[in-house]
């Protein structure tokens, strides 16, 4: 008896492989979209899914996403599942009103961050992915941009596992760190697909840096080390306002918050 449970794997640890393997995958997807766009340039991402860069994209993106979700289901609560069209119309919503004020700023990623705390990077990075897949139908222009966010959801996730949103003002260096990431990893995207002109207040920023003199790469990542990282500190300061806010009984029924000790304080005990 005890021979073979040293030969044969448990069922859970097999459970896990396979949803390792996923999630691996689906990271995957996602970096050889995000290296496609980089490479190939596309000029004609922005005519909407008619054309056939916008469907590679569309495509390479949203498998990945799936691919992140399979993997990560299995550990997620019910309340995660109605959670989730919530992060997203909250990302979509307060992406859309920003864009229109002209400032540097893009809190769409405030949905994204709030279901990586709770339920772990995995789900982080498909629900920000997901964001940006579904916000293209609306605005293209955001679509190459679904790595970045996956990456936002991943790096928030992992920020959450170690402790940093145990206290509060651990959150928003977090955020500020992150953000240092994905705005190099946005930089290319926003310079050879866009020529750096996808929004009005960092289409300002990166014409005064072009002004002084900087080639477009340069220019359009010094604005994103200037927007980037004060943008998700405040994205991870609202998230963490919004999950201390809600119901502790709530928050603690999330496996990722009770196996890593995410949050503050002891969970609260069931009564009898």
């Amino acid at each position: 008896m005890s021979q073979q449970s040293l030969t044969l794997p448990a069922p859970g640890a097999a459970a896990d492989k396979k949803r390792r393997l996923l999630e691996l995958l689906g990271a995957a997807s996602i970096a050889a979209t995000f290296i496609f766009l980089v490479l190939a340039q596309p000029s004609d991402i922005t005519n909407g899914v008619g054309s056939a860069s916008t469907l590679l994209a569309l495509g390479g993106f949203l498998l990945g996403a799936i691919l992140l979700i399979l993997g990560v289901l299995p550990t997620l609560p019910t309340s995660t599942l109605v959670l989730i069209p919530v992060a997203l119309v909250l990302n979509i919503a307060l992406g859309q009103i920003m864009g229109t004020t002209g400032l540097p700023f893009y809190f769409d990623a405030i949905g994204t961050v709030l279901i990586a705390v709770l339920a772990g990077p995995a789900a982080g990075a498909a629900t920000g992915a997901l964001s940006s897949i579904i916000w293209s139908f609306f605005n293209p222009t955001v679509l190459p941009f679904a790595a970045g966010a996956a990456l936002i959801g991943f790096l928030a996730g992992m920020a959450a596992r170690y402790g940093l949103f145990r206290r509060f003002y651990l959150a928003p260096v977090a955020g500020f760190a992150t953000g240092i990431i994905a705005g190099v990893v946005s930089a290319p995207i926003a310079a050879f697909v866009f020529g750096g002109t996808s929004g009005a207040g960092t289409g300002a920023i990166v014409s005064a840096f072009r002004a002084m003199g900087d080639t477009l790469l340069a220019a359009i990542t010094k604005q994103a080390l200037i927007s980037d990282p004060m943008d998700k500190a405040i994205v991870f300061a609202i998230a963490a306002l919004l999950v201390y806010a809600l119901p502790r009984r709530a928050t603690f029924r999330f496996p990722f918050v009770r196996r890593f000790n995410v949050l503050a304080g002891k969970a609260p005990v069931a009564a009898s």
